[in-house]
C-alpha cells in the first residue's frame, strides 16, 4: 500500500509531498459538484428561449427541468452505493463521462423529445456523480479538522452552484444562445476526466463480494422518483389531485417495502440498517431533509418575486443573487474556524436560528419594497446562517461512518437534501397560492420558512455532541493547505 493510499483511508498525517495532490483533488471534486449543483437551476431562465426555439408546448416545457430533478433524486441511494461496490474512481468517471455526453448531446440538440431525454441521462450521471464528489473527499480527508475544511470548501462550492444558476444561465443566454447552458458543461467535464484517474486513488478490490441488492435498489428508485412526482404535480394540480395521490401513494408503498426488504431480506442492502440506526446519520439526515425545505426553494421564491414584482429581467435578476452567492460562501469557508470554537451541534442551532431571523426579516417585505430596503438585508442574515449550516451537518452525518458504507452515506445525505427540497417547495407554492389570493403571498411563505429553521435548530439538539478532540483539535500546516 502506498503513502497516498494510507492518507486514502484515513492514515496517519501525510507528508508536506502528498497536501498538494490532495488539493488538486479536492477542487476535482469540488468542479464536479459544481456542474451537478449548477445544472439543477441553469434552466430556469433559459427556459422561454428553448421554448420558442425547439417549439415546445407548455406542458412538456416543464420536463426540461423536472427531466433531471426526477431521475437525479431518484437514483441518488443507489448512486450512492455503486461507489462503495464497484469503486469510487470508476463511478466518478462513469457519472462524469455520462454527465458531460448527455450535456453534449443535449446542447445540440433540434427538438424537444431529445433535450429531455438527455436533461434525464444528465440527471441520471448526476446521481452517480454527486455522491462520488462526498465520498472522495469523507476518503482522503481525515476525520477531524482536516475533513471539516476540506468539506467547508465542498459545500461553498455547492451554494455558489445553486445560487449561481440564474446568473450563468442569464449571462449565456442573453450573450450566446441557449444552448451553452449545457454545452459549458463539455470542456469542464473533459478536463475532469483527464484529470480524475491522475488524482482519485486506485479502486482497491473488496472484503466481499460485490453484490448489488436488486430489490433494494428498484424499490429505492421507485418510491423516491414516485414521492418526487407526486409532490411536484401537487404544486401544479393540488394535494387531491388523482396524480398527486397516485404518486404519493406508490412513493409511501415502495419505500417501506425498501425499509422491510433492507430490515429482513437484503443480503447486501443498499442501505444498511447499521448505518441508520447511528444517531449522527439518522438525526443529521432529518436535519438536512428540513434544511433542504427552507434553502432550495428560496431561490424559487425570491428569484420569481424579482421577475414579476420588480420587473428585473434574467441577467439582471442573476445579479441580484450575488449577495446571498458571496455571503454564503464566506459563511461555509468561515464553518471549519467556528466549529473548532463552538462544536458541530452549537454550529448547527445558533446558524439555523440566524437564518430564521433573515427570513423573518425577509418576511416584511412590502408590495412597494425594492431591492436594497427589502432585499439585501435579509440577504446578508439569511445567507450567512445558511453558509455556516451545511457544513456542520454535513461532518455530523458522516462522522463515524465506515469506509463501506461512505457512499451510502453520501447518497442518503444527498437523496434527503434533495426531497427536503421537492417536498419544501410544492408546500410553500400551495400555502402562497393559498395566502396570496390573485398573487403570491410571500410573506407567508418566508414567515412559513423561518418556522421550519427554528424546527432545524430545535432537532439539531438531539444530535450527540462531538469528541472534544474532533471539535477542538488544531491541524498541521501542511493539513491546512490540503483542505483551503
Amino acid at each position: 500500500m502506498g503513502h497516498d493510499d494510507i492518507r486514502a483511508t484515513g492514515g496517519p498525517p501525510d507528508t508536506g509531498r502528498a497536501a498538494p495532490r490532495r488539493t488538486a483533488l479536492l477542487w476535482l471534486a469540488c468542479a464536479a459538484q459544481f456542474m451537478v449543483v449548477l445544472d439543477v437551476s441553469v434552466v430556469n431562465v433559459a427556459l422561454p428561449s428553448i421554448q420558442s426555439a425547439l417549439a415546445f408546448d407548455d406542458a412538456g416545457l416543464q420536463w426540461v427541468v423536472n427531466g433531471y430533478a426526477l431521475v437525479f433524486a431518484g437514483f441518488l441511494l443507489l448512486g450512492g452505493r455503486l461507489a462503495d461496490l464497484y469503486g469510487r474512481r470508476r463511478v466518478f468517471l462513469w457519472g462524469l463521462v455520462l454527465f458531460s455526453l448527455s450535456s453534449l448531446v443535449g446542447g445540440l440538440a433540434t427538438g424537444p423529445g431529445l433535450l429531455v431525454a438527455m436533461r434525464a441521462v444528465q440527471g441520471l450521471g448526476a446521481a452517480a456523480l454527486a455522491p462520488a464528489t462526498l465520498t472522495v473527499l469523507t476518503t482522503a480527508f481525515a476525520e477531524g479538522p482536516e475533513r471539516t475544511r476540506a468539506l467547508a470548501v465542498w459545500t461553498a462550492v455547492s451554494s455558489a452552484g445553486g445560487a449561481a444558476g440564474n446568473l450563468i444561465g442569464g449571462v449565456l443566454t442573453d450573450a450566446l444562445s441557449w444552448r451553452w447552458i449545457l454545452l459549458i458543461n463539455v470542456p469542464v467535464g473533459a478536463v475532469a476526466v483527464l484529470a480524475a484517474p491522475r488524482l482519485l486513488p486506485a479502486d482497491r478490490p473488496g472484503a466481499g463480494p460485490r453484490r448489488l441488492d436488486v430489490p433494494g435498489a428498484v424499490l429505492a428508485t421507485l418510491g423516491v422518483t414516485a414521492l418526487v412526482w407526486g409532490v411536484g404535480e401537487a404544486a401544479t394540480r393540488g394535494w387531491s389531485g388523482p396524480t398527486t395521490l397516485t404518486g404519493l401513494a406508490v412513493g409511501v408503498l415502495a419505500l417501506a417495502a425498501f425499509a422491510v426488504t433492507e430490515v429482513r431480506y437484503a443480503a447486501a442492502p443498499l442501505m444498511p440498517p447499521s448505518l441508520v440506526r447511528l444517531r449522527p446519520v439518522f438525526v443529521g439526515n432529518v436535519v438536512m431533509l428540513l434544511a433542504g425545505a427552507c434553502f432550495i426553494p428560496m431561490w424559487y421564491f425570491l428569484s420569481l418575486y424579482m421577475q414579476d414584482v420588480l420587473d428585473y429581467g434574467a441577467l439582471a435578476c442573476g445579479i441580484g443573487f450575488l449577495p446571498h452567492t458571496l455571503v454564503g460562501i464566506a459563511a461555509a469557508r468561515s464553518a471549519p474556524v467556528v466549529m473548532r470554537r463552538v462544536g458541530a451541534r452549537a454550529l448547527i442551532v445558533a446558524s439555523a436560528l440566524l437564518a430564521a431571523a433573515g427570513f423573518l426579516w425577509q418576511s416584511r417585505l412590502g408590495a412597494g419594497s425594492g431591492y436594497l430596503d427589502g432585499l439585501l438585508g435579509p440577504a446578508i442574515v439569511m445567507s450567512a446562517g445558511m453558509g455556516l449550516l451545511i457544513t456542520p451537518i454535513t461532518t455530523t452525518v458522516t462522522s463515524g461512518v465506515g469506509e463501506r458504507e461512505a457512499g451510502a452515506a453520501s447518497g442518503l445525505m444527498n437523496t434527503t437534501r434533495q426531497l427536503g427540497g421537492v417536498v419544501g417547495l410544492a408546500a410553500l407554492v400551495t400555502l402562497a397560492t393559498a395566502a396570496g389570493g390573485p398573487g403570491l403571498s410571500y410573506d407567508a411563505v418566508f414567515l412559513a420558512v423561518a418556522a421550519v429553521c427554528a424546527a432545524v435548530a430545535v432537532m439539531a439538539c438531539a444530535l450527540p455532541v462531538p469528541r472534544p478532540a474532533a471539535a477542538v483539535a488544531e491541524a498541521s500546516p501542511s493539513e491546512s493547505r490540503a483542505a483551503g
